[in-house]
């Protein structure tokens, strides 16, 4: 079939398509987003009946996956690293009550921390969950091992990892496509009982889950994308996890290199490899994105005098996303960049969009604060977050998703007055409810501001859950209808924003405002999508 120049989300959207997919859900996150919105764009996933719609969070889209493999069909589910936290729950129960239908589970690691919180490696929950992990090197592997981690995932009955890296999901390759494959048929488990997990049914299950994950390493599926090349020159062997591979291969672009190399992309695998590596040299150099996984295990396990070099002995950067040059110094090449960055594209610190709804939320938060000599709110991860910047700098916290309420309960539990929470309207139905509910129960005086732009903005504008629910939300969760007041940001409503905003932080209790108006970006687009269409209309 023709080559098609994609994405490595994209790749993986496409190899699970052709892999006969089901059911597809996520949650927005950099750098995953775009795995969701390749199947929903697709005109195959459609005519494929494929369910493809976002979840409100990445825990419900891990559940739904299940219930989808429940039934027997394939599914997948997209996150980033710090959404796996947010499924660790279900993911890791997964992997001991089985699958039925193929489930692979995709968490796009974000090295330098691009757009996110902490640098993670999701290969630590594969290891824990004892489930297999692809970590592909490049696009096309990608696309290939979508295919394997459904036929994996079935042949051993348990959820298969999938972990990738900002620089892979977000540059591009061709793509060589192969036959698409029927979806599976509806069968449901033939034990009634599997995903029971009483202890007595746990226990039996994890005993079985141990066995499989030790014979998992010698199936053909994972063991064909662990490669070694021998080289003449062995006084030095290098190990390349995932990504790092290419990042090596680029510094010898004719030949190749002249020393042992052992590519790493699949795990769990058989300790022969490394000794493969490790008995014919003296020393080795790790490469891995993310943790030192495997430098920590070959510290562990070898009692020989064989040198061990990677991120815990500053070989390599402990921290930050690697690249061709620091391969390079580390191999002891001398790289050079290549070329300078130019002034006008130097970076410059992240702002609001010109007209955004949130600029004009927090100025009135700012004056509204002035009179109880307040430093701050607490705040969430959106947008908004820019609000902790020159010339606002109001926001006191920005920890993980949701927590900007219940860091507002326990602060007024400490005494804190007004303690102010701020959260957007995407973040609020992903986990910013329940600490709405903690609030409501103990009547803690806090108030919400849930800045609503009607999207997910921060991921590329995907449809909020929150739209048009928010007033009946917060009325359901317990909240007083007189204290769920609802402001429309903008300048010339500024003052009576205020007013609004100073009545609820005096009130004594869980009161909610909801400063309401779409986003400029969304808006932009929606505007020109009509008149687009009423231009075709009048044609």
């Amino acid at each position: 079939m023709q080559k098609q120049l994609l994405l490595g989300d994209e790749a993986i959207a496409l190899g699970a398509i052709d892999a006969g997919l089901s059911g597809m859900y996520a949650y927005p996150g950099t750098p995953s987003t775009e795995i969701m919105e390749y199947i929903q764009s697709s005109e195959e996933a459609a005519g494929r009946g494929i369910h493809r719609e976002w979840s409100a969070n990445e825990k419900t889209a891990m559940e739904a996956a299940l219930g989808m493999s429940y039934t027997g069909k394939r599914a997948m589910v997209a996150m980033k690293h710090v959404g796996l936290n947010v499924a660790a729950d279900p993911f890791i129960n997964s992997s001991v009550t089985g699958i039925n239908g193929g489930l692979v589970v995709v968490s796009a690691d974000d090295p330098s921390m691009h757009s996110s919180q902490n640098e993670q490696d999701s290969r630590f929950y594969g290891k824990f969950a004892f489930v297999p992990v692809f970590e592909p090197s490049n696009q096309q592997e990608a696309y290939d091992m979508v295919s394997d981690a459904f036929d994996l995932s079935e042949k051993f009955r348990i959820p298969v990892l999938f972990r990738i890296t900002t620089r892979l999901a977000h540059s591009r390759s061709a793509i060589k496509r192969r036959p698409a494959i029927p979806q599976k048929s509806f069968q449901l488990p033939s034990d009634p009982r599997q995903f029971v997990l009483l202890p007595a049914i746990a226990r039996k299950k994890y005993h079985a889950l141990l066995a499989t994950y030790e014979s998992l390493k010698y199936d053909n599926r994972l063991s064909k994308y662990n490669v070694f090349k021998d080289g003449k020159n062995r006084r030095l062997g290098v190990i390349a996890c995932g990504i790092t591979y290419n990042y090596l291969m680029e510094n010898f672009p004719d030949k190749g290199p002249g020393f042992p190399v052992l590519k790493i992309t699949s795990y769990p695998f058989p300790k022969d490899i490394i000794s493969d590596l490790t008995s014919r040299c003296e020393e080795v150099l790790v490469l891995e994105e993310g943790y030192p996984i495997i430098e920590e295990g070959l510290r562990g396990i070898l009692d020989n005098s064989l040198s061990v070099y990677g991120r815990l002995d500053g070989a390599i950067p402990r921290e930050g996303e690697l690249n061709p040059s620091i391969v390079a110094k580390a191999l002891g090449i001398k790289s050079e960049p290549l070329f300078e960055v130019p002034g006008v594209v130097r970076t410059r610190p992240p702002s609001f969009c010109k007209g955004c709804g949130h600029s004009d939320t927090f100025l009135a938060v700012i004056d509204a604060l002035k009179p109880s000599g307040a430093l701050g709110v607490f705040s969430d991860i959106g947008c908004y977050t820019l609000a902790a910047l020159p010339p606002y700098s109001i926001i006191n916290s920005c920890v993980d998703m949701g927590a900007s309420v219940t860091m507002a309960v326990g602060a007024a539990d400490g005494g804190l007055r007004p303690s102010v929470a701020v959260i957007g309207d995407s973040t609020f139905t992903h986990s910013g409810m329940t600490g709405l509910l903690d609030a409501v129960i103990k009547n803690s005086p806090v108030t919400v501001i849930i800045s609503d732009n009607s999207a997910t903005a921060m991921t590329g504008g995907q449809k909020s859950h929150a739209t048009g629910r928010l007033e009946r939300i917060c009325e359901g969760l317990g909240v007083e209808q007189e204290h769920i007041r609802t402001i429309v940001p903008l300048r010339k409503n500024h003052a009576e924003n205020v007013l609004v905003m100073q009545e609820e932080f005096e009130y004594q209790g869980v009161s909610v405002i909801i400063s309401a108006r779409e986003c400029i970006q969304t808006a932009s687009k929606r505007r020109k999508a009509e008149v687009s269409k009423n231009l075709s209309s009048e044609q």
